[in-house]
């Protein structure tokens, strides 16, 4: 049986919020709480599959220092790259 669609949600939230390192806590806390209820299943997917990343490498391709690889580069990752550039501290 698959996993209900709010309980993922809550599930990717919590991920997002808790990942080890304050930086990516942060930023992808934020995202989540800004996006993943608009996320339909295939984003939540894409989302999903870019939490199962290093926090080292998805910091890489969302700084532009690495190339995003082809299986991320996606409308959710190039909407998490605009995010990081958005002063969300008002």
């Amino acid at each position: 049986m698959s996993e209900p669609v709010a309980i993922r949600r809550k599930r990717l939230l919590h991920q997002s919020r808790y990942r080890g390192r304050l930086e990516s806590d942060l930023l992808l806390g934020r995202f989540a709480t800004a996006h993943l209820a608009g996320l339909d299943r295939a984003g939540l997917d894409r989302y999903e599959a870019l939490l199962a990343e290093s926090d080292q490498d998805l910091f890489a391709w969302i700084s532009g220092q690495e190339r995003v690889p082809s299986r991320h580069d996606h409308d959710l990752f190039h909407r998490l790259r605009e995010f990081r550039l958005v002063d969300h501290r008002s």
